[in-house]
């Protein structure tokens, strides 16, 4: 077949045509290729349509599975997880220091930096002045866990020291990152120890050589040690609460498993802990308010450790399980879990919404 083909190229002879046959056929070619164009455009509107069809069905797919998951299907335990007991942290005006940033003043006050610059109408990248006024909204929710002892939630990157059921004290932390979780769980604090050398895991030697770092083994006391001066070690083995060379890391998920605190707020707790005294680390990635005066707190967080929680559906058993879901606006509340801006937003609903005439 294929040395008849040749043949019949060799075969072929020109065509003489005249210029009418020759004009006709130029046009019938640009009929053809406008044609093609046409249908090109065509073709491809029809498929950006088909697939914001299929978009749309995924969404509305996805809104009637949602709210038939239960919390026991996430593979998230929340037998912990209860409406909040407490409000910590308030909205003020910072004034800004020398070489501040907003990723420092987020550390310290526990507010992401993305949200710090788009309250304050700034770009994720701006440098901050001196004396330059920032408006700060670092209010939590403090979960209901334990009455006495220190309670670290994950997602909310807060640690929170109670007594007697009374807030004590709320600080911003750095948790492990997903590649490196923190574990959860119920813990005693076995020991303090002021300047604490750090005897390197392995895990963390192997770590440092895949990295092409020089490998430590004992990092002494000192302005290099990434524990600080101040060390509370856990009943979780390998886990502490520790001060940090790097106070910028706070309220991110940057550690090895261990919990940081800002170095001024390790002193802090460290003074205020003693040997035995109790604590859990939690993952709540929601949390619900209802204040005296009753209004309706939501905070929403990520689910950094993606362990399946579905939040809307986690706000609402909290709700019915407080009796406070007909004060709730769910529309809000929808808007604040979609956004996850890991800050305590009032969703109460407006009276005349909950007495309608």
């Amino acid at each position: 077949m294929a040395c008849q083909c040749s043949a019949g190229k060799a075969n072929l002879q020109p065509v003489k045509t005249n210029s009418h046959e020759k004009s006709y056929a130029m046009k019938i070619r640009l009929e053809l290729r406008i044609g093609n164009l046409f249908r090109h455009v065509l073709k491809s509107i029809a498929l950006k349509i088909a697939a914001l069809r299929i978009t749309a069905y995924g969404i509305c797919l996805v809104l009637l599975i949602y709210p038939t998951l239960s919390l026991a299907q996430t593979g998230f335990d929340l037998q912990l997880a209860q409406i909040g007991t407490a409000l910590t942290g308030s909205v003020f005006t910072y004034t800004v220091r020398e070489r501040d940033s907003l990723t420092s003043i987020g550390a310290r006050f526990g507010i992401e930096p993305r949200l710090l610059a788009t309250t304050n109408d700034l770009s994720a990248a701006a440098r901050l002045k001196p004396d330059q006024p920032l408006e700060v909204d670092n209010r939590h929710i403090v979960p209901t866990v334990i009455d006495d002892g220190i309670v670290i939630n994950i997602p909310q990157r807060m640690l929170f020291h109670l007594a007697q059921g009374q807030l004590l004290a709320a600080y911003p932390i750095a948790a492990g990152k997903p590649s490196w979780p923190t574990p959860l769980g119920a813990f005693t604090v076995d020991r303090r120890v002021r300047d604490k050398a750090w005897i390197v895991p392995k895990s963390i030697q192997r770590e440092m050589q895949l990295e092409g770092k020089k490998v430590l083994k004992i990092v002494p006391p000192g302005a290099n040690n990434p524990l600080g001066k101040h060390w509370m070690g856990l009943s979780i083995p390998g886990i502490g609460i520790h001060g940090t060379t790097s106070p910028q890391s706070i309220y991110h998920f940057q550690s090895h498993g261990c919990i940081r605190l800002h170095p001024d707020d390790a002193a802090d707790l460290f003074n205020a802990v003693n040997e035995g005294g109790a604590g859990i680390i939690i993952y709540q990635p929601l949390l619900l308010l209802h204040t005296p005066e009753g209004k309706v707190f939501i905070e929403a967080h990520r689910d950094i450790y993606k362990k399946g929680v579905v939040a809307y559906k986690m706000a609402t058993e909290l709700a019915e399980a407080a009796a406070i879901a007909d004060k709730i606006d769910w529309q809000k509340t929808m808007s604040v879990i979609v956004a996850h801006e890991g800050i305590a937003r009032e969703v109460t609903l407006a009276v005349d919404e909950e007495h309608p005439q």
